[in-house]
């Protein structure tokens, strides 16, 4: 927690061991109060320890609410932890913001935490806008103050806040954007909340080619991050321009579905003939976008990529040995297997890949050479080259091409490898076409973007790949989930263990006909149990 460092009183005159008290750091009011306050005897009255009380919360959360609406940001700001942050944007919120009319109504208290109610006014020329919404502030005892303050954070003036943004009034930048699936069929986040940052970035990049005409609007400036501004409020309208898209609304509409049974889950689908993202989503409290952002260690769906690095190496086929023994020892580390994976020193490829056994990969550490997977990523999967151009921001994964442990936990997704479900999703539609198509969600001729390109794979690593994935999805790891969906399908389990979580991080990326999804669950588990389901669900909306 910071200090505040309130305005103090001043005294005319005041001893020299008060002034010395005085300009050091730290000293405030309470000290030189505490000071003044000494018993005859010579004693200071006792400083307030841990957290405030009851009362200490509900007076400095009424002093806090009351300056606040009355438009006194340098007192409100005084009883908070970091004044000058606070000052800044409560100036800003009357100021920049036009916002006028503050009531607010305090809820019950939970221990320090206070929730509220704000209901205002947005004023623009003649245009006035209803501004209504919850929050909630915490009280807690200065570190070297003693007092009671409201401990800052930008989220208790708005909930859209974060450190480093603004909140303005002003003319737009770019015109709104209806943005339309690849049918035509209006797409919002209101609708489909997953979009919310996407579109905001579309119209960032886009509004000014989509033939529409700007507004006035209530907005947070993202500063810090560079993000593209999140509209709160118009208060006058412009004229949206329609961008069309390459999503799908059935997509979509499943993908939201499907992430909502799990926390902290992410999705991304695309169509591997085109490269078209078809739907993506994510169930977050901080509104990442994950699926296109996630920079997580993959786990075993890795495995594609790797597996084609020992065809492409000439270290063994699909159908040729991978012996999956207990346990598999590379650089002086041990790596095993999931408890319940039977060993067989006589597996081919194609069964260890099914089987999703560690050790088949971790015994070929030694004969691959340190730069052969990241160069199989990058020439034949376009991944960890940071070149793509998909229309928004994205995350193009990365595999380094370290010598020593890290090579063989990198063949089986872990060490320093990183891939977001977009990336994982890209892999398999590559996979199953033996060529790499840049994932995009806005068409290339839009703005004359370069899509990243890669020599793909060799039609017969490609048919191998296939082999396999279609052998884990039908009879492998992944039958249980893949169970019951038709056509031309593969898929590849995973699961990555995280320091810290008492769970592994579940992945899961599979293939029907002409659709390629990848999912990921923070402490989902095994592959099977959450991000499994999920892939699941949005493959069957293609039928």
């Amino acid at each position: 927690m910071g200090t505040s460092k309130g305005k103090g009183v001043r005294v005319a005159v005041i001893s020299g061991v008060c002034a010395a008290m005085l300009g050091g750091a730290g000293y405030g009011m309470y000290n030189i109060a505490s000071a003044l306050n000494s018993t005859a005897t010579g004693g200071v009255k006792a400083v307030e320890t841990g957290p405030p009380s009851r009362e200490e919360v509900e007076q400095t959360t009424a002093k806090f609410f009351a300056a606040w609406e009355k438009g006194r940001p340098e007192e409100a700001a005084d009883l908070t932890n970091f004044p000058e942050e606070a000052e800044s944007l409560l100036t800003a919120y009357g100021s920049d913001a036009h916002i006028t009319g503050v009531r607010i109504t305090p809820g019950k208290p939970d221990g320090e935490t206070v929730p509220f109610r704000v209901r205002a006014t947005v004023s623009y020329g003649e245009e006035s806008r209803p501004l209504a919404y919850a929050s909630r502030l915490t009280v807690v005892r200065g570190v070297n103050s003693h007092r009671p303050l409201v401990d800052w954070d930008p989220a208790l003036v708005h909930p859209k806040l974060a450190k480093g943004d603004s909140l303005t009034v002003e003319e737009s930048a770019t015109p709104q954007v209806d943005a339309v699936d690849r049918d035509g069929q209006v797409l919002t986040a209101e609708k489909y909340p997953s979009l919310g940052p996407v579109l905001d970035e579309l119209r960032k990049r886009y509004g000014a080619k989509s033939g529409g005409r700007a507004g006035v609007e209530l907005v947070v400036r993202h500063d810090g991050s560079g993000a593209a501004d999140t509209t709160l409020m118009t208060l006058v309208k412009g004229k949206p321009g329609k961008l069309r898209t390459t999503l799908s609304a059935s997509a979509q509409a499943a993908a939201e579905a499907a992430v909502t049974d799990y926390t902290n889950s992410s999705v991304a689908a695309v169509k591997p003939s085109t490269g078209e993202i078809l739907a993506f989503a994510n169930h977050r409290d901080d509104g990442f976008n994950a699926a296109f952002l996630g920079e997580l260690a993959p786990g075993s769906t890795m495995k594609i990529i790797s597996a084609a690095t020992l065809i492409d190496s000439g270290l063994t086929t699909a159908n040729g040995p991978a012996p999956c023994p207990p346990s598999a020892v590379s650089q002086s580390q041990t790596f095993t297997n999931l408890k319940d994976l039977a060993p067989n020193e006589n597996a081919t490829l194609s069964e260890s890949f099914a089987r999703s056994c560690n050790t088949a990969f971790v015994k070929f550490a030694d004969s691959v050479q340190p730069d052969s997977l990241a160069t199989e990523a990058a020439q034949r999967f376009g991944i960890g080259r940071d070149d793509w151009k998909v229309g928004v921001p994205s995350f193009d994964g990365r595999v380094p091409a370290p010598d020593g442990p890290d090579k063989a936990a990198g063949l089986i997704g872990q060490g320093q490898v990183q891939m977001s479900p977009l990336n994982m999703a890209s892999v398999t539609a590559t996979a199953k076409t033996g060529t790499f198509r840049q994932p995009v969600i806005v068409p290339l001729s839009l703005d004359g973007r370069q899509a990243a390109t890669a020599r793909g794979l060799a039609p017969g690593t490609s048919q191998q790949l296939r082999e396999m994935m279609n052998r884990t999805a039908r009879s492998g790891t992944a039958a249980g989930v893949m169970a019951g969906l038709s056509g031309n399908v593969g898929a590849k389990t995973g699961s990555a263990e995280v320091d810290g979580q008492s769970r592994s991080n579940s992945w899961f990326t599979g293939y029907r006909d002409d659709i390629a999804a990848a999912a990921m669950t923070e402490d989902g588990g095994h592959g099977i149990d959450a991000a499994g389901p999920i892939v699941a669900r949005v493959l069957r909306s293609a039928g």
